[in-house]
């Protein structure tokens, strides 16, 4: 067992005093001090192991062995300043460009997802030398101050929403404006920001670019009507924009039939930028900017280098090629499709046993329980959501919530989850809910 410095209690007291507030721990009430992992699975001070359905950073796995090596290796060989040559950022770039259409093909390497969406849209606003940005509502893109200005789900907490930033529904079918019953919901989406862009256009403003997560996550694991994304990066680009598809989260084979999630709109679809960032290395911080000959020469032209002390660093790059080696080596985007296919499954069948749960929902092992308390109203079960989090802990598993009313149970385990787990997790949300029925049931009766 990993030692520790000292016990839980005096790690939490010293937290509270030399770390912010606002820096908040997963389960708050009763936080869970971890000493070590491998693999899916974290292990306390204990040595209590918990399989965790929470981690999507730990792409191929908490501490793998090949990644970690990758890592050592090259930091006791080099790890220098980056305007060095060196093979390592060139080998990994050639690496990414062969998983992404042919028309991205040009790569700045930075250290976090809120990095890469920041140089996103300085990119955009270079290229088309335009400013404001339509977003998805709830949308979340970073927390630097221009990230919390183009997202919804922080801005309307904070200051507000700026001029130059404009807000089109998120395509959400089970609980937007035009849901599953709807002839052509994806077309019926993508007008709406078209009828956005008509407005911004009629102030004698114009779009610099249309910001989506390729499955937007925070919104609560929505899965966009296909069709839509090419509609609206029509509608975009004849507005002199361009389309940035957000690949922070589901990038890396999450989705299992595709190496990006963006490629579920089709072959022919390709953004104009694609973002990637936490999964990228494993934990390590890793992130990156892809793009297009022509956006990369408008950004050169304007005469100021960029330049990131630490983006692409040898040992980074090191590091990103591990995860790739694994990805392919472990058939990861394979377990992704069969466990996540089979969680699905078996989700499914507790959806129709459990009225509680109004959707499911998901590709790969990128998932989502939607829990409601009427099915035919859809509102949202949130204390409901968190009564199962918190059970689902005292069986030793870590799920978490999301969406507007956190009333969704996300899943984005580690690309390793099995079939095993799978059915543990199914197995244990099926008893928690049974015991919860019965107990709202004898409430009912008594009442």
């Amino acid at each position: 067992m990993a030692s520790e410095l000292y016990k839980k209690g005096k790690t939490l007291e010293m937290r509270k005093t030399f770390i912010g507030q606002s820096c908040r721990l997963f389960f708050s009430d009763d936080p869970v001090k971890i000493l070590r992992a491998r693999g899916q699975y974290l292990y306390d001070e204990n040595g209590t192991e918990y399989l965790d359905c929470i981690s999507n950073v730990q792409h191929v796995g908490h501490c793998h062995p090949a990644v970690t090596q990758a890592a050592s290796s090259q930091m006791a060989l080099l790890n220098t300043n980056t305007r060095f040559l060196h093979d390592n950022i060139v080998t990994y770039a050639a690496r990414l460009s062969a998983t992404l259409p042919d028309k991205i093909s040009v790569f700045y390497f930075v250290n976090s997802g809120s990095e890469a969406n920041d140089l996103a849209l300085r990119l955009a606003r270079q290229y088309t030398q335009n400013e404001d940005i339509v977003v998805l509502e709830h949308a979340y893109h970073g927390h630097l101050t221009s990230l919390i200005d183009i997202s919804p789900y922080k801005f309307k907490k904070l200051g507000g929403q700026k001029e130059w930033v404009h807000v089109a529904p998120l395509p959400d079918t089970y609980r937007g404006i035009y849901k599953e019953d709807h002839p052509n919901p994806s077309q019926a989406y993508a007008d709406s920001v078209k009828s956005l862009i008509d407005q911004v256009q009629s102030k004698g403003r114009k779009v610099a670019a249309f910001f989506a997560e390729s499955l937007p996550s925070v919104g609560g694991q929505i899965i966009l009507p296909r069709g839509y994304c090419t509609k609206v990066a029509e509608y975009v680009r004849a507005a002199g924009g361009l389309y940035v598809a957000d690949e922070v989260q589901t990038g890396f084979g999450r989705v299992g039939s595709h190496f990006w999630a963006f490629q579920l709109e089709g072959e022919d679809f390709c953004p104009d930028i694609v973002t990637m960032g936490k999964p990228m290395g494993n934990g390590h911080p890793l992130a990156c900017v892809a793009t297009t000959q022509d956006v990369a020469a408008a950004f050169t032209d304007n005469g100021v280098e960029y330049f990131n002390t630490f983006g692409g660093n040898p040992v980074s790059c090191a590091v990103g090629l591990a995860v790739l080696d694994v990805i392919e080596k472990d058939d990861l985007r394979g377990n992704a499709t069969r466990v996540g296919g089979h969680l699905i499954e078996l989700l499914i069948q507790l959806q129709k046993k459990h009225p509680i749960i109004g959707e499911v929902r998901g590709v790969g092992l990128f998932l989502g329980i939607e829990m409601v308390k009427d099915k035919a109203e859809r509102s949202p079960a949130t204390q409901e959501a968190a009564h199962l989090v918190k059970k689902m802990k005292d069986e030793r598993i870590f799920v978490s919530t999301d969406g507007p009313w956190e009333n969704v149970i996300k899943f984005k385990p580690p690309m390793c989850f099995n079939m095993e787990d799978a059915e543990r997790v199914a197995s244990t949300i099926d008893k928690i809910l049974t015991e919860l029925s019965m107990e709202e049931n004898q409430q009912a009766f008594k009442q």
